[in-house]
């Protein structure tokens, strides 16, 4: 018989985050750190929302770019922030998630042999999607020493003729890593002289501790060039709800539409009612489930300061992203040993790309307790070297 597997699939690793939250799964008095779910529910009045929708027998399915009034509602809170303004008839589409939103803006912006920049580290979907679609991934590896942002020299390094997409991932997924106004203003010309297009990935743009999130589509001469992702997963704690959005020009988001229409059909409707009450009514959820997070981060800084360990500060998303170089293990063999002995699960930095070496991923989307457990039993283990 002929292999019934695509050899692209074949050499498409696994994703090394899934690997210890399936052992963990399976470890009793375990505590995870690896996964990034916030532990708050959705909002009452959200979940309220999704209900009502049901008794209603809203079960029907949308227009495939997804309900007009959500568009609406995504187009005034995209204004209302960054100052850009999204025809939502033309110029913004509902999907599955964030995650199905790079892919379909992938697909609709590559051809085979065009290179994709992805700065890593960062979320693991970026580079098999790339792959998927027939780009060449086009790796830029990013440094502690600059915060972990992407500088205009290691833009420059990466760019070739054959350059065509710059996935943009801030705030980052796994370094917490912001890029303030000014860092994207200094890569801005960049991107316009050498007319390359960009995918920003934002959805943890609520996530942010240090200012106000700047997108890069608000800045001059970018609009046009931009796909804008967003979604509800971490900033209305609605992961399960499976619903994201993408912002673009009208000749972009079109063709990304045509593919949704065949692989997808429509986002979720009794999702989609609900998002409409968490963009309508969800900004003080949002303010306090900030607060709590960026409480948790000055918590875990504070205490890695003090037993000694070393970490760049972070100042969005979720995540911290300690370095543990001085131990002389690999991550894979720190965060396995640390498992064994402790129980305690975290993910190795090479999960995010092989510059992730060295480091490892934590996230605080958990309690202030799990936390501080979590932490005992992580200072007790590195006593031991």
């Amino acid at each position: 018989m002929k292999d019934p597997i695509a050899s692209v699939v074949r050499d498409m690793k696994p994703s090394g985050i899934r690997k210890f939250f399936d052992i963990v799964s399976e470890m009793k008095d375990a505590i995870s750190l690896g996964v990034g779910e916030p532990d708050f529910d959705t909002p009452w009045h959200i979940r309220d929302e999704g209900i009502y929708s049901l008794e209603k027998g809203r079960t029907f399915y949308t227009s495939n770019s997804g309900l007009m009034e959500l568009r609406r509602e995504i187009s005034k809170y995209i204004a209302k922030g960054t100052n850009i303004t999204y025809d939502p008839k033309q110029e913004v589409l509902i999907t599955v998630g964030g995650s199905e939103a790079i892919d379909m803006g992938l697909r609709a912006l590559i051809n085979p042999g065009d290179e994709v920049i992805i700065p890593q580290p960062s979320y693991v979907s970026y580079e098999p999607c790339a792959i998927l679609a027939g780009g060449k991934p086009v790796i830029v590896e990013l440094e502690e020493k600059d915060e972990f942002r992407l500088t205009p020299e290691k833009l420059l390094g990466a760019i070739t003729e054959k350059t065509k997409v710059l996935i943009l991932p801030f705030p980052n997924n796994p370094t917490g890593a912001i890029m303030e106004r000014e860092d994207l203003e200094k890569i801005v010309p960049i991107i316009k002289d050498h007319d390359i297009y960009v995918l920003s990935d934002e959805i943890y743009s609520e996530l942010t501790y240090k200012g106000t999130h700047t997108s890069i589509a608000s800045l001059p001469g970018m609009r046009e060039r931009t796909i804008l992702i967003n979604g509800f997963s971490k900033a209305f704690a609605m992961t399960g709800w499976r619903l994201g959005y993408a912002c673009g020009p009208e000749n972009i988001i079109s063709q990304m539409t045509k593919l949704h229409q065949y692989c997808i059909m429509c986002a979720p409707t009794t999702s989609q009612y609900a998002a409409i009450e968490a963009l309508k009514h969800g900004e003080r959820d949002v303010e306090e489930m900030r607060t709590a997070y960026n409480e948790r981060r000055r918590f875990l800084m504070h205490e890695f300061r003090r037993m000694g360990l070393d970490c760049f500060e972070p100042y969005g998303a979720f995540y911290v992203f300690p370095s543990i170089k001085r131990f002389n293990m690999s991550s894979d063999d720190f965060a396995i040993k640390l498992l064994e002995a402790k129980k305690v699960a975290v993910v190795p930095g090479t999960a995010f790309g092989d510059c992730g070496e060295g480091f490892l991923r934590i996230s605080y989307a958990y309690s202030i307790e799990n936390l501080k457990e979590a932490l005992s039993r992580i200072e007790e283990f590195i006593c031991c070297f």
